[in-house]
C-alpha cells in the first residue's frame, strides 16, 4: 500500500482543496491529511473560521481522504512520514522546496495550486 501525506488548514473547504486532494490521492492508495490544529494556527498567526473539529469533519467527509491527524507544530513532519511509513509528500506549489528535507525519508511532491481560488481569495471576496 503507498501512503500519502499532505497538511494544512483546510478552511473554507472549497475546489482547491478538493482538486488537491484528489491530485494527491491518485499518487497512490491511502491518503493521510495533518490538518492544522486551532492552538497552532494562533502560533503561524492564522484564524481558520471554522474550528479544528469541524474541519476534521468536513475532511473526513470528503471521498479522497482515509484519515485525518492533527498537526500540532512545525518540527512532527519527519515524525509522521515514520510513523505512519508515508511513501510520498505533498504539499501545494506555493510551498516549493520548503519541505526538501523529507526526501532522505520519502518521495517529496508539489502540486499546482488550482488557478483563482484560495481561502484568502474567498474571505476577502465576502468582505467586500
Amino acid at each position: 500500500m503507498k501512503r500519502i501525506l499532505t497538511y494544512g488548514t483546510f478552511d473554507l473547504l472549497h475546489i482547491g482543496h478538493i482538486n488537491l486532494l484528489k491530485r494527491a490521492k491518485a499518487l497512490g492508495d491511502y491518503l493521510i491529511v495533518a490538518l492544522s490544529t486551532d492552538d497552532f494556527n494562533a502560533i503561524k498567526g492564522k484564524k481558520a473560521y471554522h474550528s479544528y473539529e469541524e474541519r476534521k469533519t468536513l475532511l473526513e467527509s470528503v471521498r479522497f481522504v482515509d484519515l485525518v491527524i492533527p498537526e500540532n507544530n512545525w518540527e512532527q513532519k519527519v515524525t509522521d512520514v515514520k510513523k505512519y511509513e508515508v511513501d510520498v509528500f505533498v504539499m501545494g506549489d506555493d510551498w516549493l522546496g520548503k519541505f526538501d528535507f523529507l526526501k532522505e525519508h520519502c518521495e517529496v511532491v508539489y502540486l499546482p495550486r488550482t488557478e483563482g481560488i484560495s481561502t484568502t481569495k474567498i474571505k476577502n471576496d465576502l468582505g467586500s
